[in-house]
């Protein structure tokens, strides 16, 4: 059935089953808007950001730290690296890694989007290690260029949503979000940028305005305010009216496989 079929299809009809990492993907796509700039790492948040651009956000420009922006990532050939060749097809630049950096500084990039190991109720991430400093249980991969990028951008974090992850206070911070809430980000140097959305397999979180605690915006269809504080590990307000997320349509579902066929990134 061609997409354009699916997308006619009742509602009634049109319900798929997906994965949780299909969800993720999805429901990040659906806060991307169109005409943004986006910093996008592989995985997850880069089917969001291609999922974005082929259903309601054509204008968006994907900049990969490597170096490229605007490129074009074929269906069945996602890059496993953002420096590496298939990230670069198509692309309508390609710079130094300093350079995309400073249009980063400069305040052309809109959203940074990535994820991490550990969050905390402040939207700090930590993707460097677990444990103790001088003795981690786990290393990470590190920042890369994560830090930068939340110490400049709006961000989007998507994870699955675990105990062990929604931490009360990350091992480390590599990647900023509002450091101890209230204006601690502003008066730590970083004026700009900041969390703006974790993105889980149960709901969508966002952050107070005047506390930058994590609160809950939305649920996903079935889970219960209980189900979701029962998996972070710290208090997590619901509102009474808190709204509740749409399902991946197959249209959405239909796209993510031509793009992820071998389902590396959405099993």
């Amino acid at each position: 059935m061609t997409i354009e079929a699916l997308a006619a299809l009742p509602p009634d009809e049109a319900r798929a089953d997906f994965t949780a990492s299909e969800l993720l993907a999805v429901m990040s796509a659906r806060l991307l808007k169109d005409g943004q700039t986006v910093f996008a790492g592989v995985g997850i948040p880069l089917l969001a950001a291609i999922l974005a651009q082929r259903t309601h956000a054509p204008g968006l420009t994907i900049l990969f730290e490597g170096g490229v922006i605007g490129p074009f990532v074929v269906p069945g050939r996602l890059p496993p690296s953002t420096n590496e060749q298939r990230c670069a097809r198509r692309a309508n630049m390609l710079v130094s890694i300093t350079e995309v950096l400073l249009l980063l500084q400069r305040g052309y990039v809109d959203v940074g989007f990535m994820g991490g190991a550990q969050i905390d109720r402040y939207g700090n991430l930590n993707s460097s290690f677990i444990g103790d400093a001088d003795k981690p249980r786990i290393r990470l991969p590190g920042t890369g260029g994560g830090n930068d990028i939340a110490s400049l951008a709006d961000m989007i974090v998507a994870m699955r949503h675990e105990k062990r992850r929604f931490v009360e206070k990350v091992d480390f911070i590599t990647s900023p979000g509002f450091l101890d809430g209230g204006d601690s980000r502003a008066a730590s140097g970083l004026p700009a940028g900041g969390m703006f959305r974790v993105v889980t397999d149960l709901g969508i979180l966002g952050f107070d305005a005047q506390t930058r605690a994590m609160m809950v915006v939305a649920l996903h269809p079935g889970v219960s305010a209980a189900q979701i504080q029962a998996n972070t590990g710290f208090p997590l307000p619901v509102p009474a009216d808190v709204a509740v997320t749409e399902p991946p349509t197959p249209v959405e579902l239909t796209i993510l496989r031509e793009l992820d066929p071998e389902r590396l990134y959405t099993a």
